[in-house]
């Protein structure tokens, strides 16, 4: 959401931005990534302890954990590659567990234990809410479309992607440095680890931060008088 969020910001507000960071990000929803979204918001809302969302005054730590641990296993799973996946799990069964048998391999356990991590601290309204809110995520509504929305953004502008990211494939990356005046091409982000790369990779992810730091202060010396941050 960050870099949804710093493109936008970047349409926007262009006399507040000296420049923008977008990562592993697109200029608007895909039906794919809506895709994902729809099974992860299924399960929480057929949870029945989902309550319609009223779930707050049914009991200590009451709500649709159930619901929630699925959609977080969904999720996980379109964060990270496939190839990660298989080099990290392979068909190995969790340790002291036969897979042929009733126990679970180790990638089932991997995500059990993400499942339950979040459940334990995360609000299933929240979850929602911030789904919705990238499923909507367009910023080219209301502005003549994408490829309009783009060419009006006249900040500098750094775009960087995952090479692995199979939720937010280059190509939307590329569609964003493609249509944005002030940008010159992605940064790839060379990594295994699917779209959570951009959060592994710091030394990749620390080179385009500064990049944008760079060309800030260049944006700085041109304006004296402004107030800009990098975003």
């Amino acid at each position: 959401m960050g870099g949804m969020r710093a493109i936008e910001w970047a349409v926007m507000g262009p006399e507040r931005i000296g420049a923008a960071v977008v990562l592993s990000v697109g200029a608007a929803a895909t039906a794919d990534q809506i895709g994902w979204c729809a099974p992860q918001l299924a399960a929480i809302r057929g949870d029945a302890r989902w309550r319609g969302g009223d779930y707050y005054g049914a009991g200590p730590g009451d709500g649709p954990h159930v619901g929630i641990g699925i959609a977080r296993r969904i999720g996980h799973l379109s964060y990270r590659s496939a190839r990660e996946m298989d080099m990290r799990f392979g068909r190995e069964g969790q340790a002291g567990e036969d897979p042929l048998g009733d126990g679970r391999y180790a990638v089932e356990s991997y995500l059990d234990h993400h499942a339950e991590k979040l459940a334990r601290r995360f609000d299933a309204n929240t979850y929602v809410a911030l789904t919705e809110a990238m499923n909507s995520h367009d910023v080219g509504r209301g502005r003549g479309g994408v490829r309009e929305a783009l060419g009006t953004i006249q900040v500098p502008l750094v775009v960087g992607g995952v090479t692995s990211d199979r939720l937010y494939p280059r190509r939307l990356q590329m569609e964003i440095a493609e249509g944005v005046p002030t940008c010159d091409g992605v940064r790839e982000i060379r990594s295994p680890h699917g779209h959570d790369g951009f959060l592994i990779e710091t030394e990749a992810v620390g080179a385009i931060v500064r990049e944008a730091l760079e060309r800030s202060l260049t944006s700085a010396d041109e304006h004296p008088d402004d107030q800009r941050q990098v975003v």
